[in-house]
């Protein structure tokens, strides 16, 4: 069994964004900037977004913060988004999730320039996803398909099981398995809450990629031996055996489920680290202007 360590590949990537932008630095060009938002004081969302801002800050981007109140009126907070849309300093912008119930996630995410939707969530950036066009791709996913390429997993023509079909992990995730080339060219079946025998569609799976949300969902029994497990969820539980009672735990029972693995990526230190350096990756994309001329 070999662990999938997003940790450990992150900080190539890492290192790599940042030899980029000091040739960029060298030859006089723009260096790239990212915006982030966060709407209220969610201790998850603080969590996220500190960690953003400090990946940017390790590869030599420029990060400006936006912080909103809880009780913004939608209108204010579209507006500020036309605001940064229009500055041509600011080369991508992400909008910390979920938002205050009174604010439509669906009307934030439009608003935002597709040019600068480095998160990947605009229907153009979904849109072009779905057709093999140029785009920028939802920072989960891609995170994954990146971690499955630097391992050299062959993905071309096995059972790959996508368990959840959110429109930021989920669906996306299947239709890059599915795509033609490296990684892709797998058989793609998408699970959900409503999906009969879930277990069995389970273990016809060589790999099985996990955002449920459900904590330790997938058991050993779900799992064939020398399958290719990759763990999106995590969530904080109490716990009496660590310094912080807490630990975090995913959808994947890992303990029982290892032993049977090719490879599995743990949690925290697997699709995490990997969602963050795929958001830089995107915003150096931005700042190059390498999609939308």
């Amino acid at each position: 069994m070999i662990l999938l360590d997003g940790k450990k590949i992150s900080s190539e990537i890492k290192e790599e964004i940042a030899a980029a932008v000091s040739e960029i630095k060298q030859s006089g060009g723009k260096v790239p900037h990212l915006a982030a938002m966060i709407v209220g004081s969610d201790g998850a969302s603080e969590t996220y977004v500190a960690h953003k801002v400090k990946a940017c800050e390790q590869v030599g981007f420029k990060s400006t913060l936006v912080r909103m109140e809880a009780d913004i009126e939608e209108a204010l907070l579209l507006a500020k988004i036309d605001e940064i849309n229009e500055n041509d300093d600011i080369d991508g912008l992400i909008v910390q999730l979920p938002l205050p119930s009174h604010i439509s996630e669906e009307k934030v995410i439009d608003r935002i320039s597709y040019r600068k939707d480095v998160d990947g969530f605009h229907p153009v950036n979904v849109g072009r996803l779905f057709i093999d066009q140029p785009s920028y791709i939802s920072a989960t996913p891609n995170g994954i398909v990146e971690l499955i390429k630097r391992y050299k997993i062959e993905t071309s023509g096995k059972n790959c099981v996508v368990l959840g079909r959110s429109n930021i992990v989920g669906k996306p995730m299947a239709v890059l398995m599915a795509r033609k080339g490296y990684p892709g060219d797998a058989t793609v079946t998408l699970c959900h809450s409503r999906t009969m025998n879930i277990e069995a569609v389970c273990r016809n799976a060589d790999i099985l990629i996990v955002a449920m949300g459900k904590t330790e969902f997938v058991t050993a029994d779900m799992v064939k031996e020398g399958a290719v497990v990759i763990d999106v969820g995590i969530t904080r539980v109490k716990s009496d055996k660590t310094k912080s009672g807490w630990k975090l735990l995913g959808d994947v029972k890992f303990d029982e489920v290892a032993p049977k693995c090719s490879y599995i990526t743990p949690v925290p230190g697997g699709v995490g680290p990997m969602t963050i350096v795929s958001l830089l990756n995107n915003t150096l994309k931005a700042a190059k202007n390498e999609l939308y001329k």
